[in-house]
C-alpha cells in the first residue's frame, strides 16, 4: 500500500494486517449450526444500526428493528435523547409494536393492555394492585439497550460490555467526519429478502474484483484497476476502499475521450470534455479544483468539509460484520446483509441513499434514478419484481448461483486474489467470533 491523498493522515502500516489463510468452509454459508454461533457469539455483541434519527423526531417517536428473532425498540425521550429497548412486554414477554415506526405518549400491550412510557416505565396495568409483589406501576421498566448515535444512525447493542460506539467505530468517525452524514436526507429505503447467506453479500462487498466483469459500464468513470484502488483494514474488523472516481479505468487500454457520464459532469462544472481528449483522466483533478473554486455558489456549500479525493473519489466503508457505506461528495449509500430469521440461505437486504441540500435542488440522483428531494417512506420489494438500482441487482443477480455453487463437494474452500485480502480476514474474524479459530 502506497502514501496517497485517499486517506486523511496518510498511509499507516498497522492498516494492513496478515492474514493466517484459513480456509473458507462451505457449511458457514448454509448450516443452521453455524447460524446460531453466529447469533450466540457475533450478532448479540455488535453494534446495530436500528433506525435513523428521522424516523423519531418528537419526544414519544419511536423505531423499531428485528435482527433474527430478536426485536428492538428506539424511542426519543423528553431531553432529545433516545433509548432503546426490547420489544417484549414484561408481563408475559407479548410483543409490543409490530411496524417500523410510530410514537405517542406510551406503548400499549395489545395482549392485557399494560401502558409502557417512553422512559420504558410501566404506566398503568389492568388489576394493578393484584400483580404478585405488589402494583408494579412506576417501578417496573422494559429492559434497556446501549443506545448511541453517530451519522445520524440510531445504533443499538446488546452487550451490556460492549465498548462505546465511537471507540468500536475507530478510526472512521474522524475520516468520514467531513461527509456530515447526520444533516443528510434518506432518499431511497428499500428492503428484500434475498435468495442467499447474508455472507455471499458481504464478501462482493469485500472486494472490486467483480467490477470488470459485473459492472463493466462504471469503467468510464470510475478507476477499477485494483493496482490504483487503496485498501486499509483496521484492528476492529472495519476496513475502508477507496476508488479514484470521475476518470475511467486504466485496467485495459488508456480511454481516449471522456464518455457518458464523465462528459456531462465535466460541463456541469464549467469544464469542456474536449480539452481532455487523449488525456481524460485528468479530468479527476480538474474536476476537484472546479469543484473548490465555485462549489459554493452553486449551493454546495458542504463541499469546505471534504478533502480534495473526497470531492472525486468513491470510499467504500464496510463496517464489521455487516454494514457498508459507499460515500461520495453528493451522497451515499447504505447497503446491510443480515441474516434471515430462520434460514441461513436467505438474507435481508437493506439498501438506502442519503444526499446533502443543495439551495434550489428538489430532484436529487439516486441508485434507482431521479428521486425527490425528501425523506423516503420504507419500501420492502418482493426480490426480483422490483429493481433495488441496477448496480445493486447486478451484485444481487450472483447470489442465488453462488448460494448453490457453496453447496457443491467442488467447492473447497476458495482460491482467492490477493485483492481479495479484505474477503480473507472477514472470514478469520468471523471464526474467531464464532469460536471455531483458525481453519
Amino acid at each position: 500500500m502506497k502514501n496517497i491523498d485517499s486517506f486523511p493522515g496518510g498511509y499507516h502500516p498497522d492498516y494492513d494486517p496478515p492474514v493466517r489463510g484459513d480456509n473458507i468452509t462451505a457449511e458457514r454459508y448454509f448450516s443452521k449450526e453455524w447460524m446460531q454461533k453466529e447469533w450466540d457469539h457475533l450478532w448479540t455483541k455488535i453494534w446495530h444500526v436500528g433506525g435513523h434519527i428521522s424516523d423519531v423526531e418528537e419526544p414519544g417517536d419511536w423505531v423499531r428493528h428485528n435482527i433474527m428473532n430478536e426485536s428492538v425498540i428506539m424511542i426519543r425521550q423528553e431531553d432529545g435523547s433516545i433509548k432503546a429497548f426490547y420489544n417484549a412486554c414484561q408481563h408475559r414477554g407479548n410483543r409490543l409494536v409490530f411496524s417500523d415506526i410510530g410514537g405517542g405518549e406510551t406503548i400499549t400491550c395489545s395482549y392485557h393492555g399494560w401502558k409502557w412510557g417512553k422512559d420504558g416505565v410501566l404506566k398503568q396495568a389492568q388489576n394493578a394492585e393484584d400483580v404478585v409483589g405488589g402494583n408494579p406501576c412506576g417501578k417496573l421498566k422494559l429492559v434497556e439497550l446501549q443506545c448511541e448515535i453517530w451519522a445520524g444512525f440510531i445504533w443499538y447493542n446488546m452487550d451490556p460490555e460492549a465498548k462505546p460506539l465511537l471507540e468500536w467505530l475507530d478510526p472512521l468517525p474522524e475520516m468520514l467526519a467531513g461527509y456530515q452524514m447526520e444533516t443528510q436526507t434518506r432518499t431511497l429505503y428499500l428492503t428484500t429478502e434475498a435468495p442467499c447467506n447474508w455472507k455471499v453479500i458481504r464478501d462482493n462487498f469485500n472486494e472490486s474484483y467483480h467490477l470488470p466483469t459485473l459492472h463493466p459500464e462504471l469503467a468510464t468513470f470510475v478507476e477499477d484497476d485494483y493496482k490504483n484502488t487503496h485498501f486499509q483494514s483496521y484492528q476492529s474488523g472495519h476496513n475502508v476502499m477507496v476508488m479514484k472516481g470521475h476518470q475511467p479505468s486504466t485496467r485495459e487500454i488508456p480511454q481516449e475521450f471522456c464518455e457518458p457520464p464523465l462528459d456531462v459532469v465535466l460541463e456541469y462544472w464549467g469544464l469542456d470534455p474536449k480539452d481532455f481528449e487523449k488525456r481524460p483522466a485528468d479530468a479527476r483533478i480538474a474536476i476537484q479544483k472546479a469543484k473548490r473554486e465555485t462549489g459554493a455558489e452553486k449551493g454546495y456549500t458542504f463541499f469546505e468539509t471534504l478533502n480534495d479525493a473526497q470531492l472525486t473519489d468513491y470510499y467504500h466503508c464496510t463496517l464489521w460484520p455487516n454494514f457498508t457505506l459507499t460515500l461520495s461528495a453528493d451522497g451515499f449509500q447504505v447497503l446491510r446483509s443480515e441474516p434471515h430469521p430462520t434460514d441461513p440461505e436467505k438474507c435481508i437486504f437493506d439498501h438506502w441513499f442519503f444526499n446533502p441540500e443543495v439551495e434550489g435542488r428538489d430532484v436529487v440522483e439516486t441508485p434507482c434514478g431521479p428521486k425527490p428531494f425528501e425523506d423516503a417512506e420504507h419500501e420492502t420489494i418482493v426480490y426480483g419484481e422490483k429493481s433495488l438500482g441496477f448496480v445493486a441487482d447486478q451484485d444481487l443477480s450472483v447470489g442465488s448461483s453462488q448460494q448453490q455453487g457453496l453447496h457443491s463437494r467442488g467447492y473447497t474452500g476458495g482460491v482467492l486474489t490477493g485483492q481479495e485480502k479484505r474477503i480473507q480476514r472477514f472470514h478469520e474474524l468471523l471464526n474467531d467470533a464464532v469460536g471455531v479459530g483458525p481453519t
